[in-house]
């Protein structure tokens, strides 16, 4: 586990960035990012760091109203997931999410207790809270590739 201070929406940002500078290799699998929090606690804006240090140029939408906004980067498909108008893992199977879940895809999921029983296991879980002014991040790993990335992220973290 670590816990990050983020005093402001850019250290959000550059926690998501060094997410994406030391994400597991997906071979064989789909490499899977739980975002958790409140309203406004910075789920999205962490997302568009990731997302932007992954080579993304464009606008980096929350998904709030389409659920899945879908990126390619030289590096990997990135899925946005947003499931916070979902009543559960019923209305994600409409999604055909299952079909788009391949080696070489991360999946960032927003609101995963929506539908965690749909959901694949995350290999991390980054926990948002308000803190004071600003917000702490938790970062929990779900599985054995989850502790590496951990560890990567420990020793390149510099926030």
């Amino acid at each position: 586990m670590i816990e990050v201070p983020l005093a402001a929406a850019a250290d959000s940002e550059a926690l998501g960035a060094a997410l994406s500078q030391t994400v597991p290799e997906a071979a064989g699998r789909t490499v899977t990012v739980f975002l958790c929090g409140e309203l406004g606690a910075g789920k999205t804006t962490l997302a568009r760091g990731l997302l932007r240090a992954l080579g993304v140029a464009g606008i980096v939408r929350s998904p709030s109203y389409t659920l899945l906004e879908t990126y390619e980067t030289d590096g990997c498909r990135v899925l946005h997931l947003d499931l916070y108008r979902l009543a559960g893992g019923e209305e994600l199977a409409a999604l055909g999410l299952r079909d788009e879940l391949a080696p070489g895809v991360l999946l960032l999921v927003e609101w995963p207790e929506r539908a965690r029983e749909a959901l694949p296991v995350p290999d991390l879980e980054v926990r948002l809270a308000m803190a004071g002014a600003g917000r702490r991040a938790t970062l929990l790993p779900a599985t054995p590739e989850g502790a590496a990335w951990l560890s990567r992220i420990k020793t390149n973290l510099t926030l």
